[in-house]
This record gives C-alpha cells, sequence and structure tokens, in this order.
C-alpha cells in the first residue's frame, strides 16, 4: 500500500476516511484484478478507459469500506509519490471526478481509520452488489501467481542473488536453485514443458499484439528495464539485460528461471518495444 490518509471526503453519500489509494491504468494496475488492463476494469465493472482511473480506499463513517474510483489519475498519482516519499499528501478528490463507488476493498489494508468501527463491507441493500475482497492467500490461483510476480518485480534483487548463472542448463529449464530439471518427469528434450509453452506464448505476442497491459514496462536500475509479461495460466518477470523468472498456475508456489541463453535477449526487448509504460 502506498500509504495512508484520513481526512475524510465527500463520495457515495458520505464522508469516506482514505486509507490508501492505487492506480487502474494500462500500464500500472492491480495485477490481482486480471492479466491485463481490459480484464483489471471488468473486474470492477468500469469500461477500460484510455486515461484510465484512481482507485480510492477508505471507510464511511460508519466503518464500512469503499472503493472510490475517480478519473483523475494525476492526482492519485501525486498523492502515491507523495506517501511513497514519506510526506503527507491530503487526497481530496473533486466530487465531479468520481465515477463510482463499490463496496469493500478488492486488496487488503491493513489500517483502519480512527474513530470509526472497525472495516466491514456495507449491507447488501446499501451497496447495490457484492462487495469487493482481495483474493484468498491460501490457495494457489491465478490472482497468487500474478502477486507472485509482483513480489519478485519488487525484490529482483534478493531473488536474483539465489540464483548462480553457472548452475543454468538449456534455456528454459529449471535451476537446482528451484528444483532439478532431473526431476521434471515428462517434460520432453529441451526443458521444462510449462516454460517453453509460456516463452513460445510470450513470442506470439510480439507478431499479434494481446490485450493492452499483458505487457507492462517499468524503471529498473541503469539502462535496463523490469519486463512483466502475463498470459493464460503464466506470468514472466525479467530485466531487459539479465533473465527471466516464470510462474504457473500449475506450480503452485514454484518460480522457474530462465537463462539468457542465445534467444531470451532477442524476446525480452522485442516485448519491451511493444510494453506499455507509466507516462
Amino acid at each position: 500500500m502506498a500509504g495512508t490518509d484520513t481526512e475524510p471526503v465527500a463520495a457515495a453519500d458520505d464522508a469516506l476516511y482514505v486509507l490508501t489509494a492505487v492506480l487502474l491504468t494500462p500500464a500500472q494496475f492491480p495485477s490481482v484484478l486480471g492479466d491485463d488492463y481490459p480484464e483489471a476494469c471488468a473486474a470492477l465493472d468500469l469500461a477500460p478507459r484510455a486515461d484510465g482511473y484512481g482507485l480510492v480506499l477508505g471507510q464511511d463513517g460508519h466503518g464500512a469500506r469503499w472503493t472510490v474510483v475517480i478519473d483523475d489519475v494525476s492526482l492519485v498519482a501525486v498523492a502515491i509519490a507523495s506517501w511513497d516519499c514519506g510526506m503527507e499528501y491530503e487526497l481530496s478528490p473533486d466530487e465531479r471526478a468520481v465515477v463510482t463507488a463499490l463496496p469493500g476493498w478488492p486488496l487488503a489494508v491493513a489500517v483502519a481509520a480512527p474513530g470509526v468501527p472497525a472495516p466491514h463491507d456495507p449491507p447488501a441493500e446499501e451497496a447495490g452488489r457484492s462487495a469487493l475482497c482481495p483474493p484468498d492467500t491460501a490457495s494457489w490461483g491465478p490472482a497468487q501467481r500474478r502477486l507472485g510476480a509482483d513480489e519478485i518485480a519488487l525484490q529482483w534483487a534478493a531473488w536474483r542473488e539465489q540464483i548462480n548463472d553457472a548452475d543454468f542448463p538449456a534455456p528454459g529449464e529449471r535451476t537446482p536453485d528451484v528444483r532439478s530439471a532431473r526431476e521434471d518427469e515428462g517434460a520432453g528434450a529441451g526443458g521444462h514443458a510449462g516454460v517453453r509453452r509460456v516463452l513460445a506464448e510470450a513470442r506470439a505476442y510480439v507478431d499479434s499484439p494481446p490485450p493492452l497491459g499483458r505487457v507492462r514496462s517499468s524503471f529498473a536500475p541503469g539502462e535496463a528495464r523490469t519486463l512483466r509479461a502475463d498470459g493464460p495460466g503464466w506470468s514472466i518477470v525479467a530485466r531487459t539485460d539479465d533473465i527471466a523468472f516464470v510462474l504457473l498456475d500449475e506450480e503452485p508456489g514454484e518460480v522457474l528461471p530462465v537463462g539468457r541463453g542465445p534467444e531470451l535477449p532477442g524476446l525480452l526487448e522485442a516485448l519491451d518495444k511493444m510494453a506499455v509504460r507509466p507516462l
């Protein structure tokens, strides 16, 4: 979460005590909501607006959880940047910027507004729809796979230092740091079958662009970029000057490193050229 700001703002016919906010744009969206930007918007019953949205998460005066969707993306971006720098910022969107107010929170929020009842979902008759809720972290699935990829992107150095380049087998196979490729019964020649499938589907994106947001590029140290690609049942996190990590729905909790080899650099370069980037 970016930070907290418990000043009330008017929304959903009540004051909203803002706890945090996130962006919902083609280049930056909560990955728990989907593999791409249109899918993430559909999870909130929103049209995939070109400029995106800001999601303001807070509680009303009764303690109920609400996610207020606004079209002032710049305001939310400034608030998040300020909070990330440890600065105070009062996020108070104009009522005219409010697109809709959705019951519940799509993400886990560890804080609560002071002086109001504990966070709870608003009554169904008041909300008009089922409340949003974060994914169940007790079971592995698409949302958990994408959250795992988020964590690798955020903690790249920690994950990368676990990998010894000298241990890399052929591109696409697992390294002994994760699980020996010899344990992959039925994977076939040339490496892990699931990883080969993922790399083939990622290559297909270059010729047939996928839905917006399935390939995203963000800042990385030096001249590199952090590349994120998602698809049906898989996620890739990579640095354009380094290796890649693959996560699969059918491999609960597994992180599969892919060495650079002769093909990965060209694939990452091609994906980076077509990727959407934060403004």
